[in-house]
């Protein structure tokens, strides 16, 4: 008589890597907290691991966003629209009235892991950067310079350095 195992699908875990990191501390903390509510994710409490993922979400989201546009990010709008996105796609997901069962909560382990890094490694990542470069561009300014903006700059040198009359 032939033994037939039980084959399990072993859960999809991705565990944060510094390789995730964009430079910005808060918001790379963020992404790593994110990442492991996604990993706690399991059958026995994916109701309140769900309802906590959600609202570290938009706490998460609401920081991000912020940051880009307290700093002028050029692309704030785009990378808006993609945080609603996702919110569209996580909301059809969960409303679509199937009951939890591990498969189920694999298929969301694997979408939000999914969409996580390719966010994180393209979008967050090109913010990052924009972001250093903008910070290291305010250092290398006179002090005075990247405190204040003139009220009335006058050609280009004026509104990149700031008035120097006193």
């Amino acid at each position: 008589m032939a033994v037939v195992a039980e084959t399990r699908k072993s859960p999809f875990v991705i565990e944060w890597r510094d390789g995730f990191k964009i430079g910005l501390a808060q918001v790379d903390m963020e992404h790593r907290h994110l990442f492991s509510l996604v990993r706690a994710l399991n059958l026995d409490s994916v109701d309140q691991t769900v309802e906590e993922l959600l609202e570290y979400v938009v706490t998460h989201f609401t920081n991000e966003q912020e940051m880009m546009e307290r700093s002028g990010y050029p692309a704030f709008e785009q990378h808006l629209k993609l945080h609603e996105e996702f919110a569209s796609q996580v909301a059809d997901f969960l409303g679509s009235g199937s009951a939890w069962d591990e498969e189920r909560v694999q298929e969301l382990r694997r979408f939000l892991n999914k969409w996580l890094i390719g966010h994180i490694m393209t979008h967050d990542l090109r913010f990052g950067k924009w972001y250093s470069s903008q910070q290291a561009h305010l250092t290398q300014l006179a002090p005075s310079a990247a405190v204040a903006k003139p009220a009335n700059p006058s050609g280009f040198l004026a509104r990149l350095f700031g008035s120097r009359t006193s």
